[in-house]
């Protein structure tokens, strides 16, 4: 327990450390998520056991790079498809010795994953002045839950909720998730309207209790599935860069599915009008 409170505290220093970044070098947030993306997906070929073939880590990582630098469709349309190229014309090569059902894994996964985080990148974009918070919310909303829900199910966690899929996770543990997420974001809304903004630009208590809410379970959804990607290539975690957490994808598994729909919430109710 003590490794996941000190592996958390170094996270949230590192989110801590973008803020001050963004106001004298934005692209700093770019380069920490194309990091985290090309990890990430690393993480997800070598479970597949497909890390010793360059031809298929090499494009996928740069893919994944690549993606948080752009934010215009075309773009991204151009990058993979560059990158469908290069991963068939390998397996027109390899296809003896690399099976396509596990080729098609990672692509589908080279797909979800930076494209998912690149929304961390676009939601900043709308604003001018919020944007690092919005960035922020997207992750602490899925975070926030997975800490309620650890302390819950530890505190009072009676009842599993997917045995099978992930055995530690209790049906307390996914409503104290639920609610620590409704309670702490809007609070986070008031700490930095009080703060950065001097109270001036009120937060829109709607958008982050909606964030806070389905936020969450969104964010279960996240978790679960790629406990489902374990339970299938029979591994207990992703990596170990992360003390008490695992890998980098077991830290922002979550996160993939959470940002994206932060970012549709902002865009439809913006956090702060």
């Amino acid at each position: 327990m003590k490794d996941r409170v000190f592996s958390g505290f170094i996270l949230v220093v590192f989110l801590l450390a973008i803020i001050v970044f963004n106001t004298i070098f934005p692209p700093a947030l770019n380069i920490a998520i194309a990091l985290i993306s090309a990890v990430a997906v690393y993480e997800i070929i070598k479970a597949i056991g497909l890390d010793k073939h360059w031809f298929i880590t090499v494009p996928s990582m740069l893919t994944a790079i690549a993606v948080q630098f752009v934010e215009f469709q075309d773009a991204n349309l151009l990058i993979y498809s560059l990158y469908v190229v290069c991963i068939f014309c390998a397996m027109l090569r390899h296809h003896k010795t690399v099976s396509f059902r596990d080729v098609s894994v990672a692509m589908c996964m080279v797909v979800l994953i930076p494209l998912a985080l690149q929304s961390i990148v676009m939601v900043r974009s709308l604003t001018t002045d919020h944007g690092v918070f919005y960035a922020l919310i997207c992750v602490f909303a899925a975070w926030i839950p997975d800490c309620g829900a650890f302390f819950a199910g530890k505190f009072f966690g009676k009842h599993k909720l997917c045995p099978v899929i992930s055995p530690k996770k209790t049906v307390e543990g996914f409503i104290g998730g639920i609610v620590s997420d409704a309670v702490l974001l809007p609070l986070l809304g008031i700490v930095y309207s009080a703060l950065f903004c001097a109270g001036e630009e009120a937060v829109s208590w709607l958008s982050l209790l909606i964030i806070g809410v389905f936020g969450a379970l969104v964010s279960v959804l996240g978790d679960l599935s790629f406990s489902l990607i374990k339970r299938c290539y029979h591994i207990k975690d992703f990596g170990n860069v992360i003390p008490g957490h695992g890998g980098i994808l077991d830290r922002f598994d979550s996160v993939i599915f959470t940002a994206p729909f932060v970012y549709l919430v902002t865009k439809l109710l913006p956090m702060i009008p």
